[in-house]
């Protein structure tokens, strides 16, 4: 049988012993003195020796004295009473009726003294087989061997010799059994001095170290009794009647038991009520309900048992209420004893913990008591809570019975000493709660969600060292499923169980591990450096356990409505879209540094044949489909917002490219400066100069064959022209790759709308990359102008404008010029790639057109016409446009053509006229202009310039004029505008 005196706390399972230490006392002399008292306070009930219990003289027994009941070693001296089968006290306790067959004498009969010279007949053994009485179960309960019984029975015999009606709390027992057993009795007297010592040792702790009535350190019965003690610590005192020191000892002891709380005589000896004594005796004496073979089990006559053991209540100063709270200790110290596996004691427990409860309410209250209570409680409440504060490490769901007990145990306890236990608050060292039962319970929601995370972490090993090393995205996404796990364990298996004492407990579970996980989440995102498809992954992760925990919440929310709103939301999305934010931040910056690094080191040379244009085109292209790859291959929905940020900012660095691609200069830079106007007199030297050089033409007219013939030939792009072909061919390929980014774009599946976001109009066709197209037309419009009038006015300067109609109309014809241009436009066609083809052919058009105009109307001092002349050139630009429209595969179009020619046949229909009908028809062209009247004689009138060469035009008339070798257009001249004549240096 367990008893606790020599003991702090159960070790296999850390629950506390609350009534402090007995120094010197072992279990063994508790439950020695516990029978001693047991049997001397009932030696007057039925089967213990009483007058109703029939009995037969044992002539071993001194005088034929009442006995206190037979031992194992006299089985047929106590006739003895039959115990009831039946417990109202196991049904109250819910414990079940063990169901065997009563308790025999037969074992007891088995293990008598064959010594004892007995003979017994079949009358003797049939009775011997008959139940065993409360005296038999009682002496087997507390393992009383046959000695200690009779020497027990002697010593009662020989006290009560003439005093039979004495009260048990008027016998000092240790006293009594010191006085009247000798060395004899004992085996040998090593025995009787390790009994005699065991005594004493009992007197000190009920006399002078736990007394019931406080007692002076001056006492001199005090200081005579630790003197005697003391001394028998190195032999055995002398205990016959003429003993000084046993007269000594008795006499102090009486004196000591005797005194009263008003410091007067008792008739009651207070050797064993004073705490915590008298509390462990009782302990030692509650334990006999238990059955010694299976120690998880009540016995079936407990009822009748704790009637007998109450008797010992005057001696042990025990009360009801102690008696309550010792039963629930023993109740609940046998459960937890026994392995913590029989429920059934543990919810006995919490149904004496109830009277225990009651008794707690009571208004007078004994200090004693207090403490007791409080002690306990204090005990149990710690033994619940270690598994209470972790029950996801403590109960699963095969042992949740056992959590449904161990819950109301540990809240009845703190409502216990929460409401009735004064200065539980010291006790607790601090420790507060606002609630009785809810905010318990939310306690040990919170702490053991946190536990069950903690744990979760330690299995993955997730610190701050380890985050730089593993893979923490694989880790927390492992850690978000157990998250999850966790949660759902804690709603199908624990919350049933706690939602009976707090409504919200689904809702406080749900919010502590919502809490828990944020934590973690905010760690990580702050270690985050880089966004990765992983880290949305883990994002989204967290985004789904936090649906599974608000609609926990919800669904634990005594309204169903609004459980969720005192959390602090993750903010996955919002995270998301400012990770996305910064990825794209973080991709446009590199786009910026590579636009940075590509306009210093194009060469505009292409890549290949196959790819002629620029390779930084190549290289931009490329890392903007990487980007925009990337961000779709996010998983994740993306706001259509972001894809704009990202297109705009693609946007911006495409533009800037397009400009720098654009940024080749302008066709000014090419078109030669205009000549100052002269007239043309026929009998000057200027056309003198001209038939020396028209004759001497004539003689080499060999050479002016192989020059026609083409022998001389020698077309010619320079390499800047060129490098302007493939400005055009990288703008061409920007286009088509634009429109493939916008197509990857429209198409993608995890693009969602916001209200605000910007929509684009479809129907008109719009793109996200609308402003870089209009900048790449612009571009195209731009080099294509540029690389033109560089084609014409510098890389065939020498067969047009240089060359055209020079010194005289019929010896210095298109024809060159023709086949330069046709090779070259050749040329043009074979490296611009044919979506840039037309546009350019176009300004070569332009250029070639504005070129033949200003060899007519601008030419300067080295050429000069008649009206014979036009027929010649009116041929050979009906050729110029014959070479522009067939060249090319027919790229410009006819009627385009035409209308960008109507200029220069307006200029030669003026060429056509006489010189007369020019200065008339300029006349009033000009006045009409200028309202001025030019037939003014001697008045030097301003030269028209208007920039805009046409037919109506008194600018191009006047140059007409200029360039006609006639008197009449030169006396018209003179008499003007004062022109000066042509330099006759001018060499042919």
């Amino acid at each position: 049988m367990p008893c606790d005196s020599d003991m702090d706390s159960d070790s296999s399972s850390d629950l506390v012993y609350p009534f402090g230490k007995l120094d010197g006392v072992f279990s063994e002399d508790i439950l020695e003195v516990a029978g001693e008292i047991f049997f001397t306070a009932c030696r007057s009930s039925p089967g213990f020796g009483g007058r109703s219990a029939a009995t037969k003289h044992n002539p071993s027994a001194d005088n034929g004295a009442d006995g206190i009941g037979s031992g194992p070693g006299s089985p047929v001296k106590w006739s003895g009473v039959g115990m009831a089968m039946t417990s109202r006290l196991k049904r109250a306790l819910g414990l079940k009726m063990v169901k065997k067959s009563p308790p025999s004498r037969r074992a007891s009969m088995c293990g008598s003294n064959p010594s004892s010279g007995m003979v017994f007949t079949e009358a003797q053994a049939a009775r011997a087989r008959r139940p065993m009485t409360a005296a038999e179960v009682m002496r087997r309960q507390l393992r009383m061997t046959e000695e200690s019984d009779n020497r027990l029975r002697k010593t009662i015999t020989r006290t009560l010799v003439g005093k039979t009606s004495k009260r048990a709390e008027a016998i000092i027992l240790p006293l009594e059994l010191l006085r009247h057993l000798k060395p004899s009795e004992f085996n040998d007297g090593e025995e009787f001095y390790q009994w005699q010592r065991r005594k004493l040792k009992i007197l000190e702790e009920g006399l002078l170290l736990h007394p019931s009535v406080p007692l002076e350190k001056s006492d001199s019965f005090a200081v005579k009794l630790t003197d005697i003690i003391q001394s028998s610590e190195t032999k055995a005192i002398e205990t016959g009647k003429n003993s000084e020191t046993m007269k000594t000892l008795s006499h102090c002891v009486v004196s000591l038991a005797s005194r009263g709380l008003d410091g007067k005589k008792t008739d009651s000896c207070h050797w064993a009520d004073g705490y915590p004594l008298n509390v462990y005796i009782y302990i030692a004496l509650l334990y006999s309900v238990f059955d010694i073979k299976d120690e998880s089990l009540v016995l079936d006559e407990v009822d009748e048992l704790l009637e007998l053991i109450k008797k010992t209540w005057p001696v042990l100063g025990i009360n009801r209420s102690i008696h309550n709270l010792s039963l629930f200790w023993v109740f609940f110290k046998q459960y937890v004893a026994t392995g913590e596996v029989e429920s059934d004691l543990l919810g006995a427990s919490i149904v004496i913990l109830n009277d225990v409860a009651d008794d707690a309410k009571r208004v007078e209250k004994d200090d004693i008591y207090v403490k007791m209570l409080a002690c306990v409680l204090n005990a149990v409440k710690r033994w619940s809570e270690k598994r209470l504060l972790d029950y996801h490490g403590n109960f699963d769901r095969g042992t949740t019975r056992i959590m449904e007990n161990v819950l109301p145990l540990a809240i009845s306890a703190t409502k216990i000493l929460e409401e009735d236990v004064p200065c539980y608050v010291s006790v607790e060292k601090g420790e507060v709660t606002d609630d009785l039962d809810g905010n318990t319970v939310a306690r040990y929601i919170r702490s053991s969600i946190r536990n069950a995370f903690a744990k979760i972490l330690e299995d993955q090993n997730i610190n701050g060292k380890s985050q730089e090393t593993r893979e923490v995205n694989e880790v927390l996404m492992k850690l978000t499923r157990e998250t999850e796990e966790l949660a759902a364990k804690e709603k199908d298996i624990f919350t049933p169980i706690l939602k009976k004492w707090n409504q919200h407990a689904a809702r406080l579970a749900a919010a502590t591990l919502h809490s828990c996980y944020g934590t973690l989440l905010k760690r990580y995102l702050t270690g985050t450096s880089s966004f990765t498809n992983e880290a949305v992954l883990v994002l989204q992760k967290a985004k789904k356990l936090e649906k599974v925990l608000i609609q926990m919440m919800v669904d634990g929310s005594a309204t169903g409505e609004d459980g969720y709103k005192e959390i602090i939301s993750y903010e996955v999305d919002y995270i998301i879209r400012r990770l996305l934010k910064q990825w794209i931040q973080e991709r446009l910056k590199k786009s910026k540094e590579f636009i940075e690094q590509s306009k210093e080191s194009e060469t505009w040379n292409p890549k290949s044949k196959s790819e002629p244009y620029a390779h930084s085109a190549v290289e931009l292209v490329r890392f903007a489909k990487e980007a925009v790859e990337s961000f779709f291959e996010i998983p994740a929905n993306i706001p259509e917002n972001l894809v704009y940020d990202l297109t705009d900012g693609l946007g911006h660095f495409f533009q800037d490219y397009i400009n720098f691609v654009a940024s080749c200069g302008s066709k000014q830079n090419y078109l030669p400066t205009l000549p100052p106007l002269t007239r043309c007199s026929p009998d000057s030297k200027f056309a003198k100069l001209w038939k020396i050089a028209s004759c001497n033409a004539g003689v080499d007219e060999s050479s002016e064959k192989a020059w026609h013939s083409g022998n001389n030939f020698n077309p010619s792009i320079s390499r800047g022209t060129q490098r302007l072909y493939i400005r055009l061919n990288t703008l061409q390929y920007l286009i088509f790759q634009l429109h493939s980014l916008d197509k990857t774009l429209s198409v993608s599946q995890n693009v969602i709308s916001s209200p605000r976001s910007r929509k684009r109009n479809k129907q008109l066709g719009s793109s996200y990359f609308e402003h870089c197209q209009s900048a790449i037309q612009v571009g195209l419009q731009q080099v294509s102008e540029v690389a033109a009038y560089r084609l014409i006015f510098l890389d065939s300067s020498s067969v047009f404008y240089g060359s055209l109609y020079a010194g005289d109309v019929t010896n210095a014809r298109i024809i060159p010029a023709l086949r330069t241009l046709k090779q070259n436009i050749a040329i043009l066609c074979e490296i611009i790639t044919t979506g840039a083809q037309v546009l350019a052919l176009k300004e070569v058009m332009k250029a070639s057109f504005e070129a033949y105009l200003m060899v007519l109307l601008a030419g300067g001092s080295s050429r000069a016409f008649s009206r014979s002349d036009h027929s010649m050139i009116e041929e050979d630009f009906r050729d110029l446009k014959k070479l522009l429209c067939t060249c090319g595969e027919s790229l410009i179009v006819e009627d385009v053509l035409e209308r960008e020619a109507e200029m220069i046949e307006g200029v030669l229909a003026l060429m056509s006229e006489s010189t007369e009908q020019l200065i008339e028809h300029f006349n009033i062209v000009a006045c009409e202009a200028s309202g001025i009247c030019f037939m003014v004689e001697g008045l030097k009138l301003p030269i028209p310039r208007t920039g805009k060469w046409n037919r109506s035009d008194p600018d191009t008339i006047l140059r007409i004029l200029c360039h006609r070798n006639e008197e009449g257009a030169n006396q018209f001249l003179k008499k003007t505008f004062q022109l000066a004549k042509r330099r006759a240096s001018i060499v042919v």
